[in-house]
């Protein structure tokens, strides 16, 4: 198999940090090359010099014709107050006689959704459509470029599995056609499923290459942390057990009408179901972003008083875009850590910083400085340091990579150990079975079945979640 691109040598420094050391890396012509790492291996920055985004300090890339590089970037890159159509052809605008031949644009969006089997208006504004439908316009936006060489960063991250399959199967027509795809995930599912070949990088370096077929689960993780685990993330075996209340004992979280659960002291609910079902909307309903339903903590109503109250009675959200709605990327770590409680004093920073193991250069570093799993867990110590209740997490491990998600299960374990009632959503089976100890599964905005964790399987759930 001829290459495609590449790179040789390639090196990459920031102040304090050597980002890529001597990288060298092929992108095989029409194959899918699976490039996997921790946060802060130095992927990211691998991908924008390869799109060209940066400048490395040293080494070269080498193309076979000319450069044509497209990059669907993890943390999406648009526009939310221009239409779906305008956002695909920023900066590329059709025109016809010197003016934007927007018919032009909107029929080829069309053709685009129609590609990806998603019913998006082309005219639609995209900060009005849900997190998942915004990723497959990053994906549209990618594909409008007609690349050769496709940059995927977690492209999958916030979408269903049937959205999924559809990715997929455009994945697997680009190789038909010749077009290589370099591919960034951390759901090792799907590296074997879609990948052809797997390149490790660990603290900036290559550490192992392999092709994908022989490169298994604890393979991989052994090469991307350097040490190998008798239980891989995600095995029911590794979780702490958490134990069960009885029906006696006081309920922490009581909801009625539409949807109808309680949440006790020490309950990890996972809530389950595919985008679309309701599982945001429900949480921001709870925290009092949306209006609906009588919900009562610890016996008394909450669903008639602001959010900040709603806080300070002991329930916190923590959302599920870290860059639009979690972290403040002007502010420093310490800032950031800071903004529910302001009179948290450097001791409780400093404890929540050991205990989450939150790895920064110091509290006054920029947050944008830190790997997107560590910024995930500033986010959450923002909210436990409100000293909450009932947490609320919204897809709680988006985006981060198998080191960071395993240190989040198990501060997730630890805290309702303690007595905290946690409730997340997530669209992850693995991550479902992982953590919970009772399972909400909903569609169309409902709770369709509900399991303790020793009952649910993966037929019950997927079953109980198609929207019938």
């Amino acid at each position: 198999m001829s290459a495609a691109l590449v790179a040789r040598g390639i090196s990459k420094s920031y102040p304090g940090t050597r980002a890529l050391d001597a990288v060298n890396f092929t992108v095989e012509r029409g194959a899918v090359n699976v490039l996997v790492g921790e946060n802060g291996a130095g992927k990211s920055t691998l991908m924008r010099i390869l799109a060209g985004v940066e400048q490395p300090d040293s080494g070269a890339l080498e193309f076979d014709g000319a450069p044509s590089v497209a990059m669907i970037h993890q943390e999406l890159n648009l526009l939310p107050d221009m239409t779906v159509a305008d956002n695909i052809f920023l900066a590329r605008e059709q025109t016809r006689r010197g003016i934007i031949d927007r018919r032009a644009q909107q029929n080829e969006t069309r053709a685009l959704m129609a590609r990806l089997e998603q019913p998006i208006n082309a005219d639609a504004l995209v900060g009005a459509l849900p997190l998942g439908q915004q990723q497959i316009v990053e994906i549209a936006k990618a594909l409008a470029r007609d690349a050769r060489i496709l940059i995927m960063d977690e492209p999958t991250s916030a979408l269903s599995e049937a959205e999924i399959a559809v990715l997929f199967r455009v994945i697997r027509d680009l190789k038909l056609h010749g077009v290589s795809v370099v591919y960034i995930s951390h759901r090792m599912e799907e590296l074997r499923r879609i990948g052809d070949r797997v390149t490790v990088l660990r603290d900036g370096r290559v550490v192992a290459e392999a092709d994908a077929a022989s490169a298994n689960v604890a393979w991989i993780v052994e090469k991307m942390t350097g040490a190998s685990g008798e239980c891989p993330v995600g095995d029911t075996a590794c979780c702490s057990s958490v134990s069960e209340w009885s029906a006696t004992d006081n309920c922490r979280l009581v909801v009625r009408r539409p949807v109808s659960f309680s949440v006790r002291a020490g309950d990890v609910v996972g809530l389950y179901g595919l985008l679309g079902a309701g599982r945001t909307e429900l949480l921001e309903t709870l925290i009092g972003l949306r209006p609906g339903g009588d919900i009562t903590l610890d016996g008394n109503r909450i669903d008639n008083v602001p959010i900040a109250e709603r806080i300070s009675a002991g329930i916190a959200l923590v959302p599920e875009d870290r860059q639009a709605s979690g972290i403040v990327p002007t502010l420093s770590v310490r800032e950031n850590m800071r903004l529910a409680n302001l009179s948290a004093g450097r001791a409780e920073l400093d404890s929540l910083v050991r205990n989450l193991n939150i790895r920064t250069a110091s509290l006054d570093a920029p947050i944008t400085s830190l790997s997107g799993g560590n910024q995930q867990k500033v986010v959450l110590s923002r909210y436990l340091l409100t000293g909450p209740k009932v947490l609320l997490l919204d897809e709680p491990t988006r985006g981060v990579d198998v080191g960071a998600r395993a240190e989040i299960y198990g501060i997730i374990r630890k805290i309702a150990e303690r007595g905290m009632a946690i409730v997340f959503a997530s669209s992850e089976l693995e991550e479902i079975f992982a953590l919970a100890t009772r399972v909400l599964v909903m569609a169309r905005a409902r709770i369709t079945a509900e399991f303790a964790a020793a009952e649910a399987t993966e037929r019950a759930l997927v079953e109980a979640s198609v929207d019938r």
